[in-house]
């Protein structure tokens, strides 16, 4: 067989084309730029964004009022703590002890102050020679909500105790004047001992709070990566798309076949892998690594129907746009979704772009739900009804979306032509 005789381009002359470079270098320039401000913006300072973070305020003093006051010291330090937003960063909620746990075990608060029942009496017992132990106030922990939510609270909290201790010192101080020695003085005048306790604790293998963001990050991945896949997968089959492995070329002869049955068959398929990626995510995370985690047979299912949303959602995006939809479903579930979950830094403490993302954002509405059934006992008020309802949702429209793009281009007759070589 003769040679061909066609010229052959050279990569040093195609270099020096500008028409080239124009496009990938718009293109990735803009998407450095873009993962830069999304990624790094929604977490870089989270102390100056946060606010309104819910904290739990339990007054459980019993005692009776000091002589010439209306209530006892417990009230006064509730009323207080509450009055005081550590400049709108808490939202307290003053709650009886038995609430304040419910909304620990729930998911709803991220810490918790505690104000025991004997707090007038230990405190006014130190200003007398009947005085026995210093009064005591406990700081709760909620590691389920991530480690640095609890983090933030417990450092609220533990400021705002600390805080009640100097003012205490100071009533203290002043009320025994100069009889106490130098020694009761100095004592008197941080008298109040703060505890810190974990309030809803967690499983060893947790990553103190973190396995819920990265088993719904693989869940994501797994629905992304697979739907495109898949999408691929079917072009080069049908021969809509050429298929290279290293220095092997192949093309299949063109099924006709229009874009809503392409769509149908996409959909189909990735309702099948689903189940097999959903499945080895689940076995890899809890049997291999040993990830703690209860209520198995949930987990599976709303492992499998996480995955095929993001899956379907893939599929409808690829249909819509085309060559540019793998870009565009990047970004709406994995660019986008990350700094907007709410998983590793709260949803308190993100900039409001983020906020307002994280309503809709298919990563928040799925990382609530594995955060309710790994660490606060699949209960619904804990993030996990409305994840099973926005998973509902997000299916829909997927499906809405994308089989009314297609029947849309199949009626303006847009069929899939095999490109030819220029």
């Amino acid at each position: 067989m003769a040679e061909s005789t066609t010229p052959q381009a050279s990569a040093a002359v195609l270099l020096r084309r500008p028409k080239l470079w124009l496009v990938p270098t718009i293109l990735t320039g803009l998407l450095a730029l873009l993962l830069s401000l999304l990624y790094m913006g929604g977490i870089v300072n989270p102390n100056q964004d946060l606010r309104d973070l819910p904290i739990a305020l339990v007054n459980s003093d019993t005692g009776k009022p000091p002589a010439g006051q209306q209530q006892n010291l417990g009230t006064q330090v509730a009323a207080a703590i509450a009055a005081d937003t550590a400049g709108g960063k808490a939202e307290w909620r003053t709650l009886t002890r038995a609430r304040a746990q419910e909304q620990l075990d729930s998911g709803k608060v991220y810490g918790a102050l505690v104000i025991p029942a004997d707090f007038t009496a230990s405190v006014t017992a130190l200003s007398t020679t009947g005085a026995t132990q210093k009064p005591v106030l406990t700081v709760l922990t909620n590691p389920g909500k991530g480690s640095l939510g609890s983090s933030l609270a417990s450092q609220i909290t533990t400021k705002a105790a600390h805080q009640v201790s100097r003012t205490v010192g100071k009533q203290l101080t002043t009320g025994v004047g100069t009889r106490a020695n130098s020694t009761t003085r100095l004592l008197l005048a941080d008298p109040v001992d703060v505890v810190t306790q974990v309030g809803h604790p967690i499983g060893a293998h947790s990553g103190l709070g973190l396995t819920a963001f990265y088993y719904t990050l693989l869940l994501v991945l797994a629905g992304f990566m697979g739907g495109n896949v898949i999408s691929n997968g079917v072009d080069t089959a049908l021969g809509y798309a050429d298929n290279e492995i290293g220095p092997w070329h192949t093309r299949r002869p063109t099924v006709p076949i229009n874009r809503t049955q392409t769509l149908l068959l996409k959909m189909g398929m990735t309702a099948g892998i689903s189940l097999l990626s959903a499945s080895l995510v689940m076995l890899a995370c809890v049997a291999v690594l040993g990830m703690d985690a209860s209520h198995l047979p949930l987990l599976w299912v709303f492992s499998y129907c996480a995955t095929l949303a993001v899956g379907l959602g893939v599929q409808a995006i690829n249909a819509a746009f085309g060559g540019i939809g793998q870009l565009v479903s990047m970004f709406v579930f994995i660019v986008l979704g990350l700094p907007s979950s709410g998983a590793t830094v709260p949803l308190q403490a993100i900039p409001d772009f983020y906020r307002f993302l994280s309503h809709f954002e298919p990563m928040r509405q799925l990382s609530d739900g594995v955060r309710a059934i790994l660490f606060f006992d699949a209960r619904g008020d804990a993030g996990l009804t409305r994840s099973w309802i926005m998973i509902a949702i997000g299916a829909a429209l997927a499906l809405l979306f994308g089989f009314a793009m297609t029947r849309y281009y199949d009626r303006k007759g847009h069929r899939r032509f095999t490109p030819q070589p220029a």
